[in-house]
């Protein structure tokens, strides 16, 4: 039996401490594989639905995690990071420099499919390459492996005596309170809050010595931590003093979004119907992996959505997982002319505009309670 999923005897684990104190939270029944984006000529076929997709959150340690065993084997298709994440992630460097974390001189990253590297900044300040490093950098990639407590072992030994360990995580917090129901997908097995951070890493030896926040994907941690027990910082304390007022560990709390599913789901197929009976031309642009999910439960097809692009060339040619709507290229997106552009991502709005001028007075973006022009 491993130590996460669910054992060969049906008793459910936890991902990251191995106890049974499991609650499902969020259950979004069968779903679309997210990684999987077939070939437009690829038939639909329901069984390309047919994946359950569910949270559920440890009592033990407080980790929100994909229930049960979900594993595919098909290659995901390689993201290319937004502007937004390249400013970012440069912006979180100097910010860690400039509070003296940045020690030795070799590094070691653990990445991630959503594509992006922070090496070449840490190139560009004397930083070489080492199994066993002074700065291990781990920047959303630690909530895509299955063995979350085996992941949090490896990252604590690659992590050298007197080095630090920087893991990067969208906040569970902002996950339910801004009813992003839709980041649960088949490939993210931890979502994690600072608290359930604190108490894994914990249980590897090691403690979380400060934290640096960012609006990135509505609310983003960067925590620093090191071997042995030291004393949080003042802003590391006050973001688990909000995460305990919130309530990141009660299942009723994070409950809020199955809510929040019907209220997103409903505006927007209300939103999209209305676009058709007045016949104008609507379009999508960002076919990323929060989409398939969305699209599926809303049950949306090219009636709807005549298409959606995305900047990564191994995605063209392909569709949604679960949809007929195929995933076009910005340059056909362009010549569609189209009279709505969808914005699946709202923190892209910026960059869009920047990038297709020519698209400009008709970017709507689905904010999940609402779709505006511009975010809400």
């Amino acid at each position: 039996m491993s130590r996460s999923g669910v054992s060969r005897s049906g008793v459910s684990r936890c991902r990251g401490c191995g106890g049974t104190e499991l609650t499902r939270v969020l259950d979004l029944g069968n779903a679309p594989a997210a990684e999987q984006f077939p070939l437009i000529s690829d038939p639909l076929t329901p069984a390309e639905a047919m994946h359950p997709l569910a949270m559920d959150l440890c009592g033990c340690c407080g980790l929100a995690q994909l229930a049960g065993d979900v594993a595919f084997d098909a290659e995901e298709q390689q993201s290319v990071e937004p502007r937004a994440m390249q400013d970012q992630a440069a912006d979180a460097v100097r910010r860690v420099a400039d509070g003296g974390w940045l020690r030795g001189n070799t590094v070691r990253e653990f990445g991630s499919p959503h594509g992006g590297t922070w090496l070449p900044l840490l190139a560009e300040r004397g930083y070489r390459e080492a199994e066993i490093a002074d700065v291990v950098l781990d920047t959303f990639g630690l909530m895509h492996d299955c063995d979350q407590r085996a992941a949090f072992e490896l990252r604590a030994k690659a992590t050298a005596a007197d080095g630090v360990l920087l893991v990067q995580i969208p906040s569970l917090m902002a996950m339910v309170s801004q009813g992003q129901w839709n980041l649960l997908r088949h490939s993210h097995f931890g979502y994690h809050s600072l608290t359930a951070l604190t108490n894994l890493l914990g249980a590897v030896g090691m403690s979380i010595a400060t934290v640096w926040e960012f609006d990135l994907l509505g609310g983003t941690y960067l925590a620093a931590a090191v071997h042995g027990r030291v004393e949080r910082d003042e802003r590391a304390d006050e973001i688990l003093k909000a995460e305990r007022h919130f309530g990141v560990t009660k299942p009723y709390v994070l409950r809020r979004m199955q809510q929040a599913v019907d209220v997103h789901v409903a505006q927007l197929r209300q939103w999209l119907e209305t676009q058709a009976d007045q016949q104008h031309s609507v379009y999508a642009y960002c076919a990323g992996s929060r989409v398939p999910g969305l699209f599926s439960v809303a049950g949306i097809d090219r009636r709807l959505i005549r298409g959606i692009a995305d900047a990564s060339p191994d995605k063209h040619g392909r569709r949604v997982p679960g949809t007929d709507i195929e995933i076009i290229s910005p340059e056909q997106l362009l010549a569609a002319d189209p009279d709505r552009v969808l914005l699946t991502l709202p923190y892209l709005y910026d960059e869009v505009r920047r990038t297709y001028p020519q698209l400009d007075g008709r970017w709507w973006v689905d904010n999940g309670t609402s779709v505006t022009q511009g975010p809400a």
